[in-house]
């Protein structure tokens, strides 16, 4: 295995290895240790990780691609450089025939001074995990690197199809790290604490600089972000950039320019209803946006009958009250129906709703769900 780790070996570390491994890489996490980790990069510059990364090469192989870490081990013993200077084949075995299992693929550092092992060296290994109806990985050896979580169903051999290295077996379990002051490249790590305050990290699912304040991750404002003038860029810089064009607003969202929408305030609630005298609150539901309300109410009758006459009259019945902000700019009508029958409701700038009008000879019955919706400007 072309795995190399410096001032490991007791004997024979070459000027080549310690070039090799000479990484000035430390994240630190106090004043002795350093996180362990990838060093970022990648060939073209697209790719945040692309150290120690892996794919499938068969069924039940992979391969794990040339790459440089560092392994902390305890504080007094130091962190490790470690480069994998070749692409390295793994194999895997094949899966149980009852149960899937997830194996675990790690980088693992070898050190007889510490751990009476009888070997001083760092390996890239697979630790199998345990066969079950609901799998999970083994957890890591000590003074390693987990790398990657691989899913082997049952039966999974050669013959069968092997490892589904496309279809979700694989998690990538890499986390970064780079000298003491430089900006860290988020992958996989973006809730671990800093180390002092004014440390940084780029968060790519934030999309944003963040500044470690002694407590919290704090979103860092950019230099950048004005809005370039009408004529002044036919291609954006990076997603989020915004132009004038001729009159209208647009952001580059990576591949072209968009005119530029702002996000809709949504508010719904379902809570303050108040059910008025002879009448029970079954539920309520309202939803608001740019000033205009929409609110359904089911109530049941709980006193008695009221029957309408032939022309659909009845005595106004009060049936409840929205809550204070859910109340009408103007005086609204609004529809009720139980499914037998129907009327209409006087919705009041107060907020109280009235049952004015019901189906002609029809009656409004002890126990019958009855709906009320409406619509109005707020």
């Amino acid at each position: 295995m072309a795995l190399r780790s410096g001032w490991l070996p007791p004997t024979g570390q070459t000027r080549v290895t310690t070039r090799l491994t000479a990484h000035g890489a430390t994240t630190p996490v106090n004043p002795l240790a350093s996180r362990s980790g990838i060093l970022p990069g990648s060939n073209d510059g697209k790719f945040r990780v692309s150290g120690f990364s892996l794919s499938g090469n068969g069924p039940m192989s992979a391969t794990v691609y040339a790459g440089r870490a560092v392994v902390q081990g305890p504080n007094l013993q130091g962190a490790y450089p470690v480069t994998l200077d070749a692409d390295t084949v793994l194999t895997f075995g094949d899966g149980d025939p009852l149960h899937p299992r997830v194996d675990l693929v790690f980088l693992r550092v070898y050190d007889d001074e510490f751990d009476s092992l009888t070997k001083s060296e760092a390996t890239l290994e697979v630790l199998k995990g345990q066969p079950k109806a609901q799998p999970a990985a083994p957890g890591a050896p000590p003074l390693s690197l987990p790398l990657f979580t691989v899913r082997v169903e049952k039966s999974a051999s050669a013959g069968t199809g092997g490892i589904l290295w496309t279809g979700g077996a694989v998690t990538d379990l890499r986390t970064t790290l780079v000298g003491v002051g430089g900006i860290l490249p988020v992958y996989n790590n973006a809730g671990v604490p800093g180390s002092y305050p004014g440390q940084y990290q780029d968060n790519d699912n934030a999309r944003h600089l963040q500044r470690w304040d002694g407590n919290g991750w704090v979103a860092y404002p950019k230099e950048i972000g004005g809005v370039a003038p009408s004529g002044a860029l036919s291609v954006g810089s990076y997603p989020g950039q915004f132009r004038e064009n001729n009159g209208v607003l647009q952001r580059w969202n990576g591949t072209s320019w968009a005119n530029y929408q702002p996000p809709v305030e949504v508010e719904t609630t379902t809570t303050g209803a108040t059910a008025l005298t002879g009448w029970t609150l079954q539920s309520f539901g309202g939803r608001r946006t740019r000033g205009v309300a929409s609110v359904t109410a089911v109530v049941t009758r709980n006193g008695a009958d009221i029957n309408a006459n032939s022309a659909g009259n009845i005595n106004d019945e009060p049936l409840l009250t929205l809550p204070a902000g859910w109340r009408p700019a103007l005086e609204y009508e609004a529809a009720a129906s139980d499914g037998f029958a129907s009327g209409g409701v006087f919705l009041s700038t107060s907020g109280q709703l009235t049952l004015r009008t019901w189906s002609p000879n029809g009656a409004l019955v002890a126990g019958r769900y009855v709906r009320v919706s409406a619509t109005y400007v707020l």
